[in-house]
């Protein structure tokens, strides 16, 4: 499935120490711990802070409202019930707030990253929460784990970081038992986000594809884009996906769209706020930046 526009410009090294400087903690600055209040004062916080923790979900969990339910965060996507007292993987845990939730809801919850301040800040949320659960500094591309250990796998905006995606996506496969699910959120290329504020407003109308190639403008302005941009990110293609998973069977493809109404509401003030609910969540459908990929090992 490689692509000539993704090869890699950075090596798994370079990588994890631009993540170990540059963490996910959904501040008001990439890799930052400065948040906006309620009453709209700045409100700064210690990293690995119950405090941080604290504003840290509630962001996170803000951009994916629609995807809890009464039963648990991200319900729509989890089954936390059939996972009770199973072994679960994450691959790619960050600051550790799935990994909490499933070790919250009674999963044996095993969790790897790269980044050895993501795995340091997921124990030590754990430690405060008082939870139980594995975590371990380790490469998704070589899990440390032998065949069919874990009953389900999953990976959240992880994997598109990564130059060598395919063989991931073979250790997913490789440590699910036989029967075992998976579920993994990756990039959509073909969205709104990419293909009009990455493709169109930075690449042509700013001129920045005259001095980047495809990967190099994924990268400057996915993630961290007020960071200077990650070494490495490559949005897939609903296609893509197919035949990265094309080992898995029943697998499904769906564009989550959580990032849209707000998208919209830059790009044209309020316009996401004004769009009837129908038609926003059928372009959420089709142009969301958020690709949920599940399927099952036979």
């Amino acid at each position: 499935m490689t692509d000539r526009s993704k090869m890699p410009a950075h090596t798994p090294d370079e990588i994890r120490d631009w993540w170990a400087a540059n963490p996910m903690t959904y501040g008001e600055e990439h890799g930052a711990t400065r948040y906006r209040a309620e009453d709209g004062r700045a409100v700064e916080v210690g990293l690995g802070t119950p405090e941080f923790f604290d504003r840290a979900d509630r962001v996170f969990y803000a951009w994916n409202a629609n995807l809890h339910t009464p039963q648990g965060r991200f319900a729509k996507l989890f089954d936390y019930e059939r996972h009770r007292g199973r072994p679960v993987l994450e691959v790619g845990c960050g600051m550790g707030c799935m990994a909490m939730n499933w070790a919250q809801q009674g999963a044996r919850v095993v969790a790897v990253d790269l980044n050895p301040i993501a795995v340091r800040q997921t124990r030590q949320r754990f430690r405060i929460f008082k939870l139980q659960g594995d975590m371990m500094e380790a490469d998704g591309r070589h899990l440390p784990f032998p065949n069919d250990a874990f009953d389900y796998v999953y990976s959240w905006g992880v994997l598109h970081h990564s130059p060598e995606i395919e063989q991931s996506i073979e250790e997913v496969y490789r440590v699910l038992r036989p029967g075992g699910t998976c579920g993994v959120m990756l990039y959509h290329r073909d969205s709104f986000l990419y293909r009009y504020t990455i493709e169109y407003l930075e690449g042509w109308l700013h001129l920045e594809g005259r001095f980047l190639d495809p990967l190099g403008l994924a990268s400057r302005y996915g993630d961290g884009s007020r960071a200077e941009g990650n070494p490495h990110t490559w949005p897939v293609t609903k296609r893509e996906a197919l035949r990265l998973f094309g080992r898995f069977q029943d697998v499904s493809v769906k564009a989550l769209g959580t990032d849209l109404k707000g998208i919209l509401d830059r790009v044209f003030p309020r316009l996401g706020s004004w769009m009837p609910l129908p038609i926003l969540k059928a372009y959420a459908r089709r142009w969301g930046w958020s690709l949920w990929i599940t399927g099952s090992r036979p």
